[in-house]
């Protein structure tokens, strides 16, 4: 009687196996890359919708995953490996007993690194050797200007934009006309699941003299000579330092963002490059040769030195947040009209500033919003005057703090150095992109407030680059300065190769002056209401992935107090108020 019960547990046993099995699923499949190359140490995360309940599994050294004892429902399938676009597969649904098999192809969010010259000349495959990548552009052209200057070594913008010196038409080597000429290197090593460091160094140069780019040297080549005298002068974030683009490290992780430190972009100098119908561009693109938009509220603030960077992405909503220390020397300053060197108070710096930027991205819609706040920004004027030009009332010749004249002997030797104004600035950017093939749209906006600084600067107050200001405005704000600017443009796609962009901008600012007095018949300053505008229109044709060459022309004018170029005493205005200029020239970008 026994073993017959033990028999008929047994079989009862035996026959509900098949039952039981037939209550579970199991999903399994092949992870490649777009090639068909079996990829393994991919994480596959299956997510059971019903629940929520969520298992990962890595494929094997045959891109193979299987998950068995699966609950029945409906399931989704993501696949995440360093390097390569996360895949996600949704509206699965498991049956008892089904042995379900989803295939996964994924893509590389890198190009392959080059194997032969071959393939550097002809694709875009990356120079990367142990992680580490080569990058960089030379970027050149020839361009004619209505009114224009003669070009230097230093300077890294060319000549499309009215200039306030320029007065004469000239035919011209025009550097970094689609983009800044440079080099760089950058990394990402993981050195955990899911964790890697990354780094980034990156430098500009003049394409025709090999020079590092350095806005503030085009001033200092020009100090004390006459204004007709002058080769090209430009304000930047560029001062001849080694990676005067940027130079950055820190960690990465694939569920909590970015966090980098050192010289970095501006949150707004990113959503430029992004939002710029010409791609920041220094021949087409007034917000990519002036940075006022990008820095907001000055174009040496387009780059931010001692700075913390942390950026995070989140489905389609991505955030940015950015911290400068304050850094440098903030100079010797006193408030009285009849100061010595023995009055003169020695000031610290505080630069510091701060911005967030969040954005996402909606079918083929991205916008984001950018704020930023700079204090003790520094805008540097037009190259100090010396003996050739102390007749000429065209910049002010005080050594200044306050604009107060300075008795005696300079503090600082003015040979070498720059002159500027100080205020503290704040600034908030909206800006969109749509995307209806082969045209994609480009608007933005952005409004900035700026004031006279709460901590002044004084004299050998340092600058980018390690450049000292020999003069130093605190107060050349009688009210507080607004700026607005706003762009449009479209890129329109002819085939896979040619393309044709459109781009509008505007720059306005208010009368900030006091008493208001501006009009034609009072004469207008610097600090009346006025007008920058630019059109731009460029044809551009890749020969291969990284050659390129394009044709276009850019049409720019000042008015009311955008067009006076110097602002102490009576309004001095451009030479002319209005600038053409065509260029044609070729890329080759690694």
């Amino acid at each position: 009687m026994r073993r017959a019960n033990l028999f008929m547990l047994l079989w009862l046993a035996i026959g509900a196996l098949p039952a039981w099995a037939q209550t579970g699923a199991s999903l399994s499949g092949v992870v490649t890359d777009q090639t068909g190359a079996a990829l393994r140490d991919v994480a596959v995360t299956l997510k059971n919708v019903d629940t929520g309940v969520t298992r990962t599994i890595t494929t094997d050294g045959g891109g193979h995953y299987q998950a068995l004892g699966l609950p029945l429902g409906r399931f989704e399938i993501r696949a995440a490996k360093q390097g390569f676009t996360d895949e996600t597969r949704a509206g699965i649904s498991l049956a008892a007993g089904e042995n379900a098999m989803v295939d996964i192809k994924m893509q590389r969010t890198t190009p392959d690194v080059c194997a032969s010259g071959r393939e550097f000349a002809t694709t875009d495959c990356t120079l990367t050797w142990h992680g580490i990548t080569l990058y960089g552009a030379y970027d050149i052209g020839v361009g004619w200007v209505s009114h224009g200057l003669p070009e230097n070594g230093y300077n890294y913008e060319g000549a499309s934009l009215v200039n306030r010196n320029g007065y004469e038409h000239r035919f011209l080597i025009a550097p970094n006309n689609l983009q800044q000429t440079g080099l760089g290197i950058r990394g990402k090593e993981e050195f955990l699941p899911g964790w890697s460091v990354v780094f980034n160094a990156s430098t500009g140069i003049n394409p025709q003299s090999g020079l590092l780019a350095n806005a503030s040297a085009t001033q200092t080549i020009n100090n004390g000579l006459p204004r007709k005298s002058y080769s090209y002068t430009i304000d930047g974030a560029r001062a001849g330092q080694p990676f005067n683009d940027e130079i950055y490290g820190g960690i990465s992780s694939t569920h909590f963002g970015t966090l980098t430190f050192g010289r970095q972009r501006a949150l707004g100098t990113d959503a430029m490059l992004l939002y710029d119908p010409a791609g920041g561009s220094y021949a087409f693109s007034y917000i990519g040769y002036n940075g006022t938009m990008a820095g907001g509220g000055d174009t040496e603030d387009s780059r931010w030195d001692d700075a913390l960077k942390y950026r995070i992405a989140y489905g389609p909503v991505h955030f940015g947040a950015m911290y400068k220390f304050a850094d440098g020397s903030g100079g010797c300053y006193s408030a009285s009209t009849a100061w010595t060197a023995a009055t003169c108070t020695p000031e610290s710096a505080h630069n510091n500033a701060y911005g967030f930027d969040l954005g996402g991205d909606y079918g083929k819609f991205s916008a984001d919003v950018v704020f930023q706040q700079y204090n003790q920004a520094i805008s540097v004027l037009n190259p100090l005057l010396g003996p050739q030009s102390l007749s000429a009332p065209y910049q002010s010749t005080t050594n200044s703090i306050n604009t107060n004249p300075i008795n005696g002997a300079n503090l600082i030797d003015p040979n070498n150095t720059v002159y500027g104004i100080v205020t503290d600035n704040r600034a908030v950017m909206v800006a969109a992109k749509y995307t209806w093939h082969p045209l994609k749209f480009f608007a933005g906006y952005e409004y900035i407030w700026q004031n006279n600084p709460k901590d002044p600067l004084g004299v050998g107050a340092s600058d980018q680059g390690g450049y000292i200001m020999s003069g130093v405005e605190d107060n050349n704000l009688d009210t507080q300065k607004l700026v607005q600017i706003w762009w449009t443009g479209a890129k329109y796609a002819i085939d896979s190769k040619t393309g044709i962009t459109f781009s509008w901008y505007q720059q306005r600012q208010n009368d900030f002056r006091l008493p208001p007095t501006c009009s034609p018949e009072a004469g207008f300053r610097s600090s009346c209401a006025g007008t920058l505008n630019e059109g731009s229109l460029y044809l551009d044709h890749h020969f291969t992935k990284r050659f390129d060459a394009f044709a276009g022309i850019a049409y720019s004018w000042v008015s009311g107090g955008l067009a006076i170029a110097i602002p102490h005493g009576p309004g001095v205005p451009y030479f002319s108020n209005n600038n053409c200029a065509p260029t044609v020239g070729g890329r080759f970008a690694f």
